[in-house]
């Protein structure tokens, strides 16, 4: 079996984890397989080129690459000068948000795995070893993609700040990675405490979600911290700052390097130091029976959920042909119990939520509520059609796609019924609740004159919808494995989100002429038709 270099680092440290009571022996070797493994499978959050790889290519250490970019985003914020703690709060988020997100999309499968159980439970390993080496497994990973994130950070900071920034930016980043996989661990336990079998996977799938979400509010939060005055960045201490981690983090540099010794500072810097220690600890105390909670992945309560029927109705007016009706139905299904589809879609939806409320709360900064309120800055729920192309492309893969051999025996006269059904299911079951409730809440914010123009912003996403059906080009819904997504996909993308803004303008042009909301509306839905009826044909 392959030798990594990984391991050998790690066997510096065999005396202290075998004094706190580890089978080192066999922790190295559950490693060294899980290791090995990895180099045969895809992680879903990398989409790495291509389905060839060659013998022992580990993909995940090819694509680091595209982290290293990422990290180029902070580094503004390193070069602004000594205002420590905005710039290393807001280097933080980044940093946090990114690793946080590869967290909950892929690292988390790793957490929750339970396929080695059937081997390992039935032999002489105790539970704690099984479940330091899955928690090892994972920071090393994290230990790649954080390295590759600020490696170059790190540089320009010993370059430009000094020796000192350096070590507190790289003790910062080890606290950073041991608060995030003690958080996202801790949330399953404390969620496995209370749920089991498909309930248990539902949810993780809505933690997720509101993660993503959380993710993207906080990095408001964060910089709705600070106030600029005369270029100068102006920090108003507050209680509720020692809620917000990016910021025990960024405090050690201003208490160090710029002697701000107020009380507040020293206990975030306080906070930002013991408690990832202190959590990881309590986390070690509670491995053994977290590990004995994850059987409860495995478990099913027997209980049949009753279907939910929201969009049957929508079914039969939309859909005229049984064929189509029956791949609405398909495609319904696929969407709702594919768990990794999910995995893929449902944060997206969660940003495509809150990104409207981003606008109207960086609005709301700038101006007062009343001249929001009169604008027209209900136009940003535009910002929503972020999920369609994302969706759109999504459709095109599953973790059953072995099963598509089913297109071909099923006795269909037309395959653009096989489209059409699903970009509606999608449109009905996933799209409309998303947009109905950004629409009640538009409605009440800005008042009942934008109901026209709401009408208008959803017929428009009817047709772009069919526009981004291009994504879908040579391959049916859910005939794909996702092992097959090609990084180049994740660029496909791009070129549709420029037609949102095409969309965006038309609306904004007909805000400016007399009677053109009603005749843009009469437009669009001409056009909507046409294009439903013409555009989806067989392939």
């Amino acid at each position: 079996m392959k030798e990594f270099r990984t391991l050998l680092f790690l066997d510096w440290f065999r005396g202290l984890i075998t004094r706190l009571g580890f089978d080192y022996r066999l922790l190295r070797r559950i490693l060294q397989v899980k290791l090995t493994m990895d180099q045969r499978r895809v992680p879903t959050i990398f989409q790495q080129q291509g389905r060839k790889q060659g013998k022992d290519e580990n993909r995940f250490i090819k694509s680091l690459w595209v982290y290293a970019l990422f990290g180029l985003f902070v580094i503004p914020f390193i070069l602004m000068g000594d205002q420590y703690i905005f710039q290393m709060s807001i280097t933080f988020t980044v940093l946090i948000f990114i690793v946080m997100t590869s967290m909950i999309s892929d690292f988390s499968v790793v957490i929750l795995d339970i396929r080695d159980h059937t081997i390992l439970f039935t032999k002489p390993v105790e539970r704690k070893t099984i479940s330091l080496a899955k928690t090892l497994h994972v920071f090393i990973y994290l230990f790649f993609l954080t390295g590759s994130l600020t490696a170059i950070p790190l540089i320009v900071g010993l370059i430009n700040q000094g020796f000192v920034f350096f070590l507190l930016f790289l003790a910062g980043i080890i606290l950073m990675n041991i608060f995030i996989v003690v958080f996202t661990a801790m949330l399953y336990y404390f969620i496995l405490q209370y749920f089991d079998g498909e309930k248990l996977k539902d949810i993780i799938n809505y933690v997720q979600i509101g993660l993503s979400i959380g993710l993207a509010v906080g990095y408001q939060i964060v910089a709705r911290s600070f106030e600029f005055v005369d270029l100068t960045v102006s920090f108003t201490p507050e209680w509720w700052n020692v809620f917000l981690p990016p910021m025990w983090f960024g405090a050690p540099f201003e208490w160090l390097l710029n002697g701000n010794h107020q009380s507040l500072i020293l206990i975030l810097s306080g906070i930002g130091i013991l408690f990832p220690f202190l959590a990881l600890m309590v986390y070690v105390k509670a491995l053994p029976t977290f590990e004995k909670n994850l059987q409860k992945l495995s478990s099913h309560d027997g209980k049949k959920k009753k279907a939910f029927r929201f969009g049957d109705g929508f079914m039969k007016v939309l859909s005229k042909s049984n064929e189509e009706r029956a791949f609405y139905r398909f495609a319904q299904y696929m969407m709702k119990n594919e768990r990794e589809f999910k995995l893929k879609v449902y944060p997206a939806l969660g940003f495509a939520i809150i990104m409207p409320f981003i606008f109207i709360f960086n609005g709301l900064m700038d101006g007062s509520r009343e001249d929001l309120l009169t604008s027209s800055m209900y136009l940003s729920i535009y910002s929503s059609f972020i999920v369609i192309p994302t969706v759109v492309m999504m459709l095109s893969y599953s973790g059953k796609y072995k099963g598509s051999w089913v297109y071909k025996v099923a006795p269909v006269k037309s395959r653009a019924s096989i489209y059409k059904g699903t970009l509606k299911a999608f449109l009905v079951k996933l799209f409309l609740p998303l947009y109905a409730l950004l629409s009640m809440v538009f409605i009440y914010l800005f008042g009942i004159r934008i109901i026209p123009e709401i009408i208008v912003v959803f017929i428009s996403a009817c047709i772009f919808t069919v526009i981004c059906l291009g994504l879908m080009r040579g391959t049916l819904p859910f005939s794909e494995s996702f092992e097959g997504i090609q990084q180049s996909d994740s660029w496909k993308v791009l070129p549709f989100y420029l037609v949102v803004g095409v969309f965006f303008g038309l609306h904004y042009l007909a805000l400016k002429i007399p009677l053109g909301i009603p005749g843009y509306l009469a437009i669009l839905f001409v056009v909507n038709l046409i294009l439903w009826k013409t555009a989806i044909k067989d392939e």
